[in-house]
């Protein structure tokens, strides 16, 4: 498949990539290396994951990594509570310790979290590590196992390796700089906020009920309040959840009743700050602006 082709597939799914995301993920697939995407909250690192494994037709496990996240959450535990049901009756039946030993701690009692679950399946599925600068500097370590040799250490059972190689994509927000080592091991792409013309076409593609006239002035008006001084800057989700308002609400024009419309922003100002700053009268403005 080329880029062009993984484009077009994509943009049947709702998804309308870049053409330097397009060859970027392209690549990750050719070349069988994990993809990190970094940029700003909200534009569209996480559905790229979604969309690219109904292209493919396959699982999409997800890891969302947050502060404190370790083996246990990440990548296996064992099941505690069956093991210990399985040393009372072993007890009860007299069996030795290394017969119990040897039973407790096998597959069957390995509860696989998302890391391990992504090389064991019998189809390569779509991995994907939301977030990832949230975790802890040492979680990373645990990632450089699976992404170096797709392989997992476990000491009760030994080394696991993978059955599948899976399609891997990693999230960043940039809250935290990501290690030196974990770069290097994946290709990189920045994934800014999309242009007019790009964002204009998700709409269309999200929401084809849209009147053009319509689509314009919201396209527009979300882009020029991305300009505005805001705690929490409207991503592609929030236009579409604008869109579907404004639809909903059955307004044609957001230069006809600024109260209406600021009473819609609630969808795309996320913060009490930031709505008291885009009071109607700004509303208005930026949706003459971007009439």
């Amino acid at each position: 498949m080329t880029w062009t082709d993984l484009k077009s597939a994509l943009a049947g799914r709702g998804y309308v990539a870049s053409d330097d995301l397009a060859v970027a993920l392209q690549l990750a697939l050719s070349l069988g290396r994990p993809l990190l995407l970094e940029g700003a909250a909200g534009t569209g690192k996480t559905e790229i994951a979604r969309c690219l494994a109904a292209v493919q037709d396959t699982r999409l496990i997800r890891l969302q990594c947050y502060e404190g996240l370790d083996a246990a959450q990440a990548i296996y535990e064992w099941n505690y509570q069956r093991q210990l049901l399985t040393i009372r009756a072993a007890a009860e039946d007299g069996e030795t310790g290394k017969q119990v030993e040897a039973r407790i701690f096998s597959r069957d009692f390995l509860l696989e979290r998302p890391l391990l679950a992504a090389i064991t399946q019998d189809t390569a599925p779509v991995l994907l590590i939301d977030e990832v600068d949230r975790a802890d500097e040492e979680f990373e370590a645990y990632l450089l196992e699976i992404l170096s040799d797709y392989q997992v250490s476990i000491p009760e059972l030994g080394t696991i390796h993978a059955t599948t190689k899976p399609t891997v994509i990693l999230t960043s927000n940039g809250t935290r700089d990501l290690s030196d080592a974990l770069r290097r091991r994946c290709l990189y792409t920045y994934v800014n906020y999309p242009d007019r013309a790009t964002e204009l076409a998700i709409l269309k593609a999200r929401c084809p009920g849209v009147e053009a006239r319509l689509a314009n002035q919201i396209i527009g008006f979300v882009q020029k309040l991305r300009e505005e001084d805001l705690e929490k800057t409207p991503g592609v989700a929030e236009m579409l959840d604008f869109a579907a308002a404004l639809m909903g609400l059955g307004i044609a024009d957001l230069t006809e009743d600024p109260a209406t419309l600021q009473s819609t922003l609630t969808t795309l100002l996320k913060t009490q700050s930031d709505q008291a700053q885009i009071t109607p009268e700004v509303a208005g403005r930026i949706a003459g602006r971007a009439a």
